[in-house]
């Protein structure tokens, strides 16, 4: 059985996302917006970029990880738009 896992992805202008993968694919990065994520780099710095994806949680029941992501991403207030891509919870300026 594979662990489900939280993550966090990291784009080259630092600004994160949060998300969790209930298979722990090595292949999935999220479902951030793409839209979203593109206002931030021109043309040239699309052509060639890495991002990191880190595990920041790990286990073997789905309903831990659900419950917790929200914990994170206002733990690393991923939902603020000066930090982060996440959408939810919605940033309230006095978090």
């Amino acid at each position: 059985m594979s662990k489900k896992v939280i993550y966090k992805i990291t784009y080259p202008n630092g600004k994160i996302y949060i998300g969790k993968d209930l298979t722990n694919s090595i292949n999935y990065f999220g479902s951030a917006s793409s839209e979203l994520i593109a206002k931030d780099f021109t043309h040239d710095q699309r052509q060639c970029f890495s991002i990191t994806r880190e595990i920041l949680f790990e286990s073997d029941d789905a309903s831990i990880v659900n419950k917790l992501e929200s914990e994170y991403i206002l733990k690393y207030q991923s939902n603020n738009p000066t930090v982060g891509y996440n959408q939810w919870p919605k940033f309230k300026c006095d978090q």
